[in-house]
């Protein structure tokens, strides 16, 4: 049977998209009136078709059944956890790599107390969460014995910790993931998808805490070879179906999952600019969606850019463009810059309502 996926669009905004709502001429996104649509997309994977939401009762009855489900995944609100609220749109993920060598910041917060320092500035910058990494997962980086890794990141989460700041753990291993929620963090972000470690579900399932389901096509050492896919939006989309039942399957009955795409990791230029364009087909799992956009090779292949330092330009005009799409959370190393720019771009938008 031919499967169809719905994808919200035709977005309003602020003070506008409150009053479309409050004359149910619009659907809130996660139940926040902040942000509406009145458009879907039905797509397959041969065709596609915009509708009004208020023409879906014109639609075979198998058809508007999907989309009344996925229409109550998209416009539910969220439970917060992890110190990120949404009701608001984006939350804030700063990047914190204590690294030798990943690929924009690798060696500038490993030494001493910078990473610790930086942090507290990150946060100072109106950040929500610290998303702090021991193990470099750039395009053909390899692997970290465990022991190295924590040794990077330990004295550096423990300190901020004790500042009780939020703190998402960046890691493919449940040995760091289990001495990393022994410390406090509030989150697990595993670049793998929790394929890396077979152990890492047993850890999440006993100690109850968030994570992120994060997509990648092979591994860093070889995602970026020859990444290919039949639809790289519906097949993603698919995994996290796939990844969603999985976590189900081990006894991991919470919602508090938020699922990422994976930009750049195991995809080309294409690839990238179709999943960030129709993002918010995600929505329709029901999860908030975080999206790593910041400094990532699209932009210089877009713009012409090489310097991964000099590409906060594309990362913002990446940023804005999610949050119009409803991305609830943006990770992101220049928190100053994004901050600001959501902040004018979001004042402009309630001016013109």
């Amino acid at each position: 049977m031919k499967k169809y996926y719905t994808r919200v669009c035709n977005f309003y905004y602020g003070n506008h998209s409150k009053n479309l709502v409050k004359k149910k001429k619009a659907l809130p996104l996660n139940g926040n009136p902040d942000i509406s649509f009145d458009k879907i997309e039905i797509i397959s994977r041969n065709k596609s078709k915009k509708i009004k939401f208020n023409e879906i009762k014109y639609l075979p009855s198998f058809l508007k059944k999907k989309i009344k489900n996925d229409l109550f995944n998209i416009t539910k609100r969220k439970k917060n956890f992890s110190n990120l609220n949404f009701n608001k749109v984006p939350n804030i993920m700063a990047v914190l790599n204590l690294t030798p060598d990943s690929f924009s910041d690798g060696g500038k917060y490993n030494k001493k107390n910078l990473g610790y320092k930086h942090g507290i500035n990150l946060i100072n910058c109106g950040s929500d969460i610290i998303d702090v990494g021991g193990e470099s997962t750039r395009p053909k980086s390899q692997k970290v014995k465990k022991e190295i890794e924590w040794k990077r990141i330990k004295i550096t989460l423990a300190k901020l910790k004790k500042k009780n700041i939020a703190v998402s753990l960046d890691t493919r291993k449940s040995f760091i993931m289990e001495k990393g929620i022994d410390l406090g963090v509030d989150l697990v972000n595993d670049i793998s998808g929790l394929k890396f470690d077979k152990k890492s579900i047993i850890i999440l399932k006993k100690k109850k805490i968030p994570f992120v389901i994060h997509h990648i096509q092979g591994n860093p050492s070889n995602m970026q070879m020859n990444p290919n896919y039949k639809n790289v939006l519906l097949d993603i989309y698919d995994y996290f179906e796939e990844r969603i039942k999985f976590v189900r399957s081990k006894g991991i009955n919470h919602n508090n999952i938020i699922i990422d795409p994976g930009i750049g990791f195991g995809k080309n230029l294409k690839h990238n600019i179709t999943l960030i364009s129709k993002i918010s087909l995600f929505h329709a799992l029901g999860f908030p969606i975080l999206l790593g956009i910041s400094r990532k090779r699209f932009i210089k292949e877009i713009s012409g850019k090489n310097d991964s330092l000099k590409r906060i330009g594309g990362t913002i005009g990446s940023a804005l463009f999610a949050i119009m799409q409803g991305v609830q959370i943006l990770r992101v190393h220049d928190a100053n810059e994004v901050m600001q720019s959501v902040k004018v771009f979001k004042e402009l938008l309630n001016k013109n309502g």
